[in-house]
């Protein structure tokens, strides 16, 4: 396997991780993915966070860095998610490697076959370009790669699986909204959850978003993946999705979608960023021509060929979109 879609085997670990005691008790969780190093998007979580009648637990599960090479930027983010619970993705994973090394796992991304090969040549020069401002900070890096690969969130008494890819691996597919339409994954996903006692999932890593529902008794279970919290993820849009979880309803026009399992409220939280900022410092780092300017810019500024339907499996979507 070539690197960017190569699965290392210390990215993996059993589904059942996710038997052992909670290691989250909270009345709401919000589940950040794919922040990507956007300032503005983490500012906006926080006033969200704010808003809340009873403050909300924050569980970045990955992804927080990848736009952000300027050290001012890579400082920001870290800083500030480290202050709460956090998971590390790929990006966080492979931070400490070497820069000019032709590391096997590259991105870490796993890309599937289906991405194209300039895609994955792209996050891995993305990667490299990363790699050298975190070697800048090598304590903050040696943080970020030791953080915990999975967590098990405890709300209103209903346990849920927080990853940053699937149930059995750090950059795995099979949450992503393709992957949930293959009956065996469904299947996999129901014994998972019934011998861990789990309600469901809350992933992100495949960079855009998903809500399903797998009945096998009573209201099933649910995966939420909550696709990117620091780039658009539908189509003619400049917001970010983060996913929250909670026994007490999200306040009224909050939600862009969601459903209960059981009493617990689970939804898709719009992030309304400042885009002009972050364009600006996006554009800084990476000028037209440049590996994340190619793969990112139209959605940053035009959101991807994507739409709620798609996220709610209602109508089937192009396996990806960068």
């Amino acid at each position: 396997m070539s690197p960017g879609r190569s699965c290392p085997l210390h990215y993996r670990y059993a589904p059942g991780v996710f038997a052992r005691a909670a290691d989250i008790y909270a009345e709401t969780i919000y589940v950040i993915g794919g922040l990507y190093g956007n300032v503005p998007a983490l500012k906006a979580i926080l006033e969200l966070a704010d808003a809340e009648p009873i403050p909300p637990t924050l569980i970045f599960n990955g992804d927080f860095n990848w736009f952000n090479v300027d050290r001012e930027g890579f400082q920001a983010i870290n800083r500030e998610v480290l202050q709460h619970v956090a998971l590390r993705g790929n990006v966080e994973t492979e931070l400490a490697q070497d820069a000019d090394a032709d590391g096997v796992a590259g991105c870490g991304c796993a890309y599937p076959d289906y991405v194209d090969d300039a895609d994955v040549a792209r996050s891995n020069k993305i990667m490299v370009r990363l790699q050298e401002t975190a070697h800048a900070f090598p304590d903050l890096t040696q943080t970020l790669a030791s953080l915990p690969m999975h967590a098990v969130a405890e709300v209103g008494g209903s346990r849920f699986g927080v990853v940053h890819g699937d149930a059995e691996s750090l950059a795995g597919w099979r949450f992503a909204h393709d992957g949930l339409h293959d009956p065996a994954n469904i299947a996999w996903l129901q014994q998972i959850c019934r011998e861990a006692r789990l309600a469901g999932f809350a992933s992100s890593h495949t960079c855009l978003p998903t809500f399903r529902r797998f009945a096998e008794t009573g209201d099933g279970q649910i995966v939420i993946n909550n696709g990117a919290a620091g780039m658009p993820n539908f189509s003619h849009t400049q917001y970010g999705l983060i996913s929250r979880i909670s026994v007490h309803p999200a306040r009224e026009g909050l939600s862009q979608y969601g459903g209960n399992v059981g009493d617990i409220h689970v939804d898709a939280i719009p992030v309304h960023y400042d885009t002009r900022a972050f364009e600006k410092t996006f554009l800084g780092n990476w000028p037209e021509g440049s590996p994340a300017h190619h793969s990112y810019f139209r959605r940053i500024v035009d959101g991807p060929a994507y739409a709620a339907p798609h996220a709610l499996g209602l109508i089937r979507a192009p396996s990806f979109c960068a």
